[in-house]
C-alpha cells in the first residue's frame, strides 16, 4: 500500500444470490489495480455463506468483512413493500470507520456496477464530497449533476420525485473528516430517498461539490447488473455424479430449495444426456 496517498474506504454491500462471487470476483480484479483502498464488504445475513467465505480467503486486497442484516423490523414490515436494500451494510460500514477513526474517503461501491480506474483515481482527493456522472441507470440511462460554465444548474436524474439531491449511489464519494465534522450522519431507510437523505445529513451546500470527470463530461462507472440468474438444479444429486467433480462444485452454487415438488423429481434422463463424449 502506497501511504502517501489519501486512502479510499469502498463500501460494498452484498447478498447471497447466484450472481454474488462472480460479480465480487470480477469487481476484486478492478480493485486489485488501485493503490491505497481498503474494500469494506458487508453482507446482509446473520451468517457467511461458504461460497463467500472461499471469495474471501481468495482475496488479495486489504478488506473488511461485516454481517449486516436488514433489521427485522423492517424486513418484515408488510407496509414497506420495496424495502430499501443495502442501507444497514452502508451505516455499519459508516460506523467501522468511525469506530476505527479511519482518515481518507469513503465511496458506497456497488457489486453489480462497472468502474473505470479514473473513477479512483480522482475521488481519492475528495475535501468534503465530490460528485460525477453514472451511466446506465434509469430510463434516461445517466444520473449527472447539469453544469454550466463550471456551475450547477440542476440535475440530469430519471427520478427527480422532489429530491434536493438527485444522484445515483455510486456518483458521489465523502471525505472522512468532513463527515465526522458533519455529525457523521448515516443513510435513512426510506427507499429511493438514501442517497437524498444521507447527503441533505452532511448539510452541503452547491459550493462544497466537487465536479469531477472532467467537470462531469466524462463517465466512470456504469450500472451494468448483471442479468439475473436461476437457481441450480439438483441434477447433481443423481447417483452417477458420485466420485465427479461435479459434487465438489456445486458447493459453489446457489441451489434451488427443496420443496414437496422437486424433493422426488428425478433428473436421471437429463444426467444420462451428460454422460456422453465425442
Amino acid at each position: 500500500q502506497d501511504t502517501s496517498l489519501p486512502t479510499i474506504y469502498a463500501i460494498t454491500p452484498t447478498y447471497s444470490r447466484p450472481e454474488q462471487i462472480p460479480e465480487l470476483t470480477r469487481l476484486s480484479q478492478t480493485l486489485m489495480h488501485v493503490p491505497a483502498l481498503h474494500w469494506i464488504i458487508c453482507e446482509d445475513s446473520n451468517v457467511t455463506s461458504d461460497p463467500l467465505q472461499e471469495f474471501l480467503l481468495q482475496l488479495q486486497i486489504p478488506y473488511t468483512f461485516l454481517l449486516t442484516p436488514m433489521p427485522f423490523k423492517i424486513r418484515n414490515d408488510p407496509k414497506i413493500s420495496s424495502k430499501p436494500k443495502g442501507v444497514a451494510a452502508r451505516n455499519a460500514g459508516m460506523r467501522w470507520l468511525s469506530d476505527h477513526n479511519k482518515k481518507g474517503v469513503f465511496y458506497f461501491m456497488d457489486d453489480d456496477n462497472s468502474y473505470d480506474l479514473r473513477l479512483f483515481s480522482e475521488m481519492r482527493w475528495t475535501r468534503k464530497v465530490s460528485m460525477w456522472p453514472v451511466g446506465l441507470v434509469t430510463s434516461l440511462a445517466l444520473s449527472s449533476p447539469i453544469l454550466k460554465d463550471g456551475r450547477l444548474v440542476g440535475w440530469y436524474d430519471g427520478f427527480i420525485a422532489g429530491r434536493k439531491y438527485p444522484v445515483d449511489m455510486a456518483g458521489f464519494a465523502v471525505s472522512i473528516d468532513f463527515w465526522r465534522a458533519a455529525g457523521e450522519p448515516m443513510m435513512p431507510f426510506k427507499t429511493s430517498f438514501e442517497e437524498d437523505g444521507f447527503l441533505k445529513g452532511l448539510k452541503i451546500s452547491p459550493s462544497d461539490i466537487e465536479f469531477k470527470a472532467n467537470e462531469c463530461t466524462k463517465i466512470y462507472v456504469w450500472h451494468t447488473r448483471t442479468s439475473k440468474s436461476p437457481k441450480a438444479k439438483r441434477v447433481f444429486k443423481e447417483t452417477m455424479f458420485e466420485g465427479t467433480n461435479i459434487r465438489r462444485l456445486v458447493k459453489n452454487l446457489i441451489v434451488e430449495p427443496l420443496k414437496k415438488t422437486n424433493e422426488s423429481e428425478s433428473y436421471i434422463k437429463e444426467a444420462t444426456n451428460m454422460f456422453v463424449v465425442k
